[in-house]
């Protein structure tokens, strides 16, 4: 199979290289690099094809697009950091390049996945969420929720696409997915707690450290998209995609000290203090997978211990 992953250089698009690269498909990757690093894909060097450029580049997309059998859509700006300190250019990539990619991937028949966000329920109470759960944010102003609004509005275009044009689309939404590789530059808790407690450093929390989350390792997200590429009747059709075990972020900075051995202790900081205006959180969010374990016989395999363990001994190996 020849793929095109968007974002290849990423968190997740580098560890998708790895896994289709492991089983014998050809792989291109487009990357512009802006949360992404040539590190993540070094030990693919001559094994992948690298294109350093923009989604939004629409000649650029359907080149590539146009030479493979799948593309994967894995880039976005992300990460609350991003959004909030470069709110404009994060709505133009999240929106604008999506839909360039989606039109590329329909003028060339092409199949495509789609990696959506969990941030599309925004502070929706309901928990555990399901595909069709109401989107409950917060008001315009509230420029966190720029990313919820732009990829939900990419989900809508894609499935337009869809039902009116036969888009080969299938649209996954991750739940705080982590793992090796990922950095917590852009605001991603785990990795930043791990690399805090690993240095003995205080752990940041952000709030009262009551707000729950459940974490999903990158190797069982990975199992999901295999299992998506290879059964057509994912079609059109939108799946969450999450780990289990709800844990309160403050039980996870706990947690994270135990399974480092680390002398951090917790410190506090209210989020008028640890983001700039227009900020807001949610107090859980909890994923219902019903749909994907039933309809693909997937299951994640890790806990949050094992991810713990992973997301420490990748930090422990970078930095040496």
């Amino acid at each position: 199979m020849r793929a095109f992953i968007t974002g290849g250089a990423g968190f997740i698009g580098s560890h998708l290289a790895d896994s289709l690269i492991a089983r014998g498909d050809t792989v291109t990757i487009l990357d512009n690099l802006s949360t992404g690093s040539r590190k993540n894909i070094a030990h693919l060097e001559g094994k992948i094809t690298f294109v350093e450029g923009d989604i939004r580049n629409q000649k650029l997309v359907e080149q590539l697009t146009k030479e493979v059998d799948v593309v994967l859509h894995m880039a976005a700006a992300l990460g609350v950091q991003t959004i909030m300190h470069d709110t404009v250019e994060s709505v133009s990539t999240n929106f604008t390049g999506s839909e360039v990619v989606m039109q590329a991937a329909l003028k060339f028949d092409k199949r495509l996945i789609i990696a959506s966000t969990s941030e599309i329920y925004g502070k929706n109470p309901k928990q555990p969420l399901s595909e069709s759960d109401d989107r409950v944010v917060g008001t315009p102003q509230k420029i966190r929720w720029t990313y919820a609004d732009a990829k939900a509005l990419e989900e809508a275009v894609a499935y337009a696409l869809f039902t009116n044009n036969g888009l080969k689309q299938t649209t996954l939404r991750f739940f705080n997915t982590v793992g090796p590789r990922q950095t917590g530059r852009y605001g991603m808790v785990v990795p930043r707690f791990i690399q805090a407690a690993l240095n003995n450093e205080p752990i940041p929390v952000h709030g009262d450290g009551t707000q729950s989350r459940v974490f999903c390792h990158v190797e069982d997200v990975i199992n999901a998209i295999i299992l998506v590429i290879a059964d057509d009747s994912t079609i059109g059709e939108v799946f969450n995609v999450g780990g289990v075990g709800e844990t309160t972020i403050k039980e996870l900075a706990e947690k994270i000290i135990d399974g480092t051995r680390s002398s951090s202790a917790i410190s506090y900081t209210p989020y008028s203090e640890a983001y700039p205006p227009g900020y807001e959180d949610m107090q859980r969010r909890v994923p219902d997978t019903t749909k994907l374990r039933t309809h693909l016989n997937w299951e994640p395999r890790h806990t949050l211990d094992s991810i713990i363990k992973d997301v420490a001994a990748d930090k422990r190996i970078s930095k040496f």
